[in-house]
């Protein structure tokens, strides 16, 4: 029993380090599909084609819950979970497509990283106290971010305001979920975001970009990727990965999404950073995992142990 329980947590680590791969990978297509394509056709193509990814999952997900005899929930919940979650990322992701245009993939990586500071900030204003562990993680990414995006002249550039302004609206997402997430189904819940995003970036196509079918057949590699690869398979990976393995662990690989954003773009697109904004990343990937580790939690299990 106890080999069989090693081996799910272990399956469940590999499966929370591919999402993060698979992340971190994206920003690099993200970034390549900005020179083909304009944003809101990219987005409005990619959510709608990773909403329709998650059906299959969900319709699967759906029969097995009838043969158990469990509750599908509240539907008017459910859509407007999906709703609120898909407006959030509508916005989000349309800023941080528009970031890759004036920075880096890794500067937007570890910018977009910021939402995990964000969440606990922001979770103050419903009642939820953020301890000293949080503070100090935030002033930690505050100094981070500052000498990743400031320059001598004391001036950001409009993509790291774009990737900031991106972290927001992720991190208004997270809360979403979190808030909706043990009242309904979350693969239903992300398919009815995705297709929101998806419809209100094609109306914004319509009304702002000028979609030409060239364009879009050649940034075909970086939506399939994007759409697939991003949304159906790493999330179906995180929701694996995060049943079997420790919420220490899971906030410590997802971490790792930020890492590998940076490692692709230097590898595959050939961009460095400076010693001053590698050390401002490696800060802010610190803070990041002070934030989100419950290291209360682990003192407690380990207290436990040695009791027994």
């Amino acid at each position: 029993m106890v080999y069989i329980k090693k081996n799910n947590q272990l399956a469940g680590s590999l499966c929370l380090l591919m999402a993060a791969v698979i992340w971190g990978l994206s920003f690099v297509f993200q970034q390549t599909a900005g020179e083909k394509i304009q944003t809101f056709t990219f987005n409005g193509i990619r959510c709608i084609m990773g909403g329709l990814v998650l059906v299959p999952p969900a319709l699967i997900r759906g029969r097995s819950r009838k043969k158990n005899g469990d509750e599908t929930g509240d539907r008017k919940k459910l859509f407007k979970a999906g709703t609120l979650c898909g407006l959030a990322l509508f916005v989000g992701l349309n800023l941080q497509q528009q970031a890759f245009r004036y920075t880096m993939a890794g500067k937007v990586g570890f910018v977009t990283a910021l939402y995990m500071l964000l969440v606990p900030l922001f979770a103050i204003f419903i009642g939820k106290r953020a301890g000293v562990r949080v503070w100090i993680a935030i002033l930690m990414g505050t100094f981070g971010l500052y000498l990743l995006c400031i320059t001598s002249s004391l001036t950001i550039g409009k993509g790291e305001l774009l990737a900031l302004a991106c972290s927001v609206f992720f991190a208004l997402h997270i809360l979403i979920t979190d808030h909706y997430a043990s009242m309904v189904d979350n693969i239903s819940m992300s398919i009815i975001q995705f297709l929101v995003a998806g419809a209100l970036s094609s109306i914004c196509m319509l009304i702002f970009d000028t979609p030409q079918f060239s364009a879009i057949k050649e940034a075909m590699p970086q939506i399939l990727y994007t759409g697939i690869m991003s949304s159906g398979v790493a999330f179906t990976l995180q929701i694996v990965g995060q049943k079997h393995t420790e919420p220490a662990i899971s906030s410590l690989l997802l971490c790792l999404e930020s890492v590998f954003s940076a490692l692709f773009g230097w590898i595959i697109l050939s961009q460095k950073l400076s010693p001053r904004e590698l050390t401002g990343c490696a800060i802010m990937f610190v803070a990041i995992l002070i934030a989100q580790i419950p290291i209360n939690e682990l003192i407690k299990k380990k207290t436990v142990k040695s009791d027994l």
